[in-house]
């Protein structure tokens, strides 16, 4: 997020029980927890749809089926006291193990090596309390389908 240059990313909804997938991510400067669904900058010469199987092949070791395009959104957003500008575009998608619903926390590895946690949260019952969902506008996207 040092240059001045728009990030294109894809993240993929995953649901499941009235749930979606999100990664837990912290701002060191803000002192606040947020979420995140799965996903990553896109390569050049790479679609969006290939950057969902690749993140999640990567950090996951998951296979991702049933890909959908639900809309793109762009995020001008503050980290670590850095202003960040992305094109995000958004799918709904499905694990084709099935067997990773059933898990309360699931572990990952970004590509940098660095662990993380993905939780799945009630987009709606947990709006008021849970810390912020990202990008801005992902929530009313989804509550819109």
């Amino acid at each position: 997020m040092t240059s001045n240059k728009i990030r294109p990313i894809a993240i993929c909804v995953f649901r499941h029980d009235g749930r979606i997938l999100v990664a837990e991510g912290y701002d060191p400067i803000k002192r606040q927890t947020f979420y995140r669904p799965l996903g990553g900058a896109i390569e050049f010469g790479e679609y969006s749809a290939a950057t969902i199987e690749r993140e999640l092949a990567e950090e996951l070791g998951a296979a991702v089926v049933d890909l959908r395009y639900l809309g793109a959104i762009e995020n001008v957003f503050t980290f670590g006291g850095q202003t960040g500008h992305e094109i995000v575009m958004v799918y709904d998608g499905a694990f084709a193990d099935r067997s990773l619903y059933d898990l309360p926390v699931i572990e990952g590895t970004e590509d940098d090596g660095i662990a993380f946690r993905a939780v799945w949260v009630h987009i709606e019952t947990d709006a008021a309390t849970a810390p912020p969902l990202y990008p801005t506008g992902l929530r009313e996207m989804l509550c819109e389908l």
